[in-house]
């Protein structure tokens, strides 16, 4: 139980963007193990992993493209997520000392935008499941299950990583009955299990949706961290998250495959596909597992929501400092599930058909931020950060981080000759290739090792006797529930 001094509305969080002083901390670390799970174990995440199948690859090569698309990327979030514990902040208001007080903006908009999206895809998936089910008409699912995320996502942190262990118990139940009955009762095309059946476009394909999906929660993580004790390690805090994470996402995407290669890549249809195979086990499963899904994309719904709340906050106060209270969580959290219920009841079926596309550009955005942030943290500055200086507009981290600033532009421009966005853009190198995109090794490595470069100059000691000098008056300023 918290031991705040500030104290909480109804059961409601009242903390956003602000510093979680030492004597809030509280949670057990293995917590993060089932909230990552649940949120990559639904079947949005499904979805990701029919990109090859579609492309005419076959089936064994598109596993191994999934396992290890997954195994990279979620290694980058993992390592995002070791740093809620030693900053006690959100994710994304960790990027003003790369890229700046307003700089950070850059990478805020691309994040919100993120949310949007995958709110759209999410909530028109929860209603779906539910229009098969219940029936009732998939608009007014849509209002339903923004509502229901909105109310998880104000009472906020506490009760969201509660509601992902429940949903975790649930899943492996019902989840693993399916999964055996995919296995036993479900046959597949000849060749899907030829290892000479490989091509390298679907399987670069896949493998970069994959990574890319996964590198996308690398936008969330210290969210839900940020609250536990910063004894805590930064090593059992990547493991925690890793394998949640990966078993998580690997699970559901195999799953997709399996769906797309028996149902067939033409043909398929997310929620029937889901219907007819839960069906093939007892008669009514189907509807079982989609009513239980439609569940678990609510709870992610609510992530994304709280989320986008803390982003908008934290580009609102890039103008204007804000005080962090209830009344902007209800604020910002109320325009963000404004947002997302506009989108979902405007969505046409090409943002269906274009959700692949949607995670490559995610994939492109987040590849030179993650990049940037990672090598600040883990090589430049080691985890030493002055906090109170974040919410310094004129502090030592700038307005403008131009070291952040210039080598995410030049990671982003080194890859887009790798870009192989299906119809909409094919670089000249991809082209070379074949259409087989590997611009995530070209940005990972450009960005990260420029901004290295542009850093050497950094006096860390200084920044480090800083925070030191100004740690009390950090955790005075939380308790009265202010900026520092």
């Amino acid at each position: 139980m918290s031991t705040s001094a500030e104290p909480r509305v109804s059961g409601l969080e009242v903390r956003s963007i602000d510093y979680v002083p030492l004597d809030e901390r509280h949670g057990k670390l293995w917590h993060l193990g089932p909230l990552w799970f649940m949120s990559n174990a639904q079947i949005a995440t499904l979805a990701v992993g029919l990109v090859s199948i579609t492309q005419g690859g076959n089936l064994l090569w598109s596993l191994l493209a999934i396992v290890s698309g997954t195994v990279i990327g979620t290694f980058f979030m993992a390592f995002h997520s070791a740093q809620g514990p030693q900053l006690g902040l959100p994710q994304m208001i960790q990027s003003r000392p790369q890229f700046g007080y307003v700089g950070a903006l850059l990478v805020w908009l691309f994040a919100y935008v993120q949310y949007a999206g995958f709110n759209v895809f999410n909530s028109i998936l929860a209603a779906d499941s539910l229009h098969t089910t219940l029936h009732g008409g998939v608009r007014l699912w849509v209002v339903v299950v923004t509502v229901v995320a909105l109310v998880i996502a104000l009472v906020g942190y506490d009760i969201i990583h509660k509601a992902e262990r429940v949903l975790t118990y649930a899943f492996l139940v019902i989840f693993g009955i399916f999964t055996v009955g995919v296995l036993v009762t479900l046959h597949y095309p000849a060749g899907s299990f030829d290892l000479g059946g490989f091509r390298w476009t679907p399987f670069l394909a896949q493998f970069g949706v994959v990574a890319g999906y996964q590198i996308s929660w690398a936008i969330y993580v210290s969210d839900y961290s940020r609250y536990l004790p910063p004894d805590v390690t930064v090593r059992k805090t990547f493991y925690w998250t890793y394998f949640g994470s990966a078993l998580g996402g690997i699970w559901l995407m195999v799953l997709g495959a399996l769906l797309a290669a028996w149902a067939g890549p033409k043909t398929f249809r997310t929620i029937p596909a889901i219907d007819s195979a839960g069906d093939k086990v007892f008669t009514g499963f189907g509807a079982v597992v989609l009513l239980f899904s439609a569940l678990g994309l609510v709870s992610v719904t609510a992530l994304n929501m709280y989320g986008g709340s803390l982003t908008l906050i934290s580009a609102i106060d890039s103008f204007r400092r804000v005080r962090p209270t209830l009344a902007v969580r209800l604020v910002t959290l109320g325009l963000t599930a404004a947002l997302s219920l506009v989108g979902a009841l405007a969505a046409t079926s090409n943002f269906l058909a274009n959700f692949e596309n949607f995670l490559l550009l995610v994939l492109y955005l987040f590849i030179p931020w993650t990049a940037v942030n990672l090598m600040d943290y883990y090589v430049v500055r080691r985890g030493h950060y002055a906090i109170a200086e974040i919410f310094n507009p004129h502090g030592v981290y700038g307005r403008w981080g131009r070291h952040g600033i210039i080598a995410y532009l030049v990671g982003f421009a080194a890859m887009v000759p790798f870009f192989s966005v299906g119809t909409l853009f094919l670089g000249p190198a991809a082209r070379a290739l074949g259409g087989a995109d590997i611009s995530l090794f070209v940005g990972l490595p450009v960005s990260a090792l420029l901004y290295w470069w542009l850093t050497r100059s950094i006096d860390v000691e200084a920044e480090t006797r800083l925070a030191v000098a100004e740690a009390a008056a950090l955790e005075q300023a939380a308790h009265e529930h202010r900026e520092p």
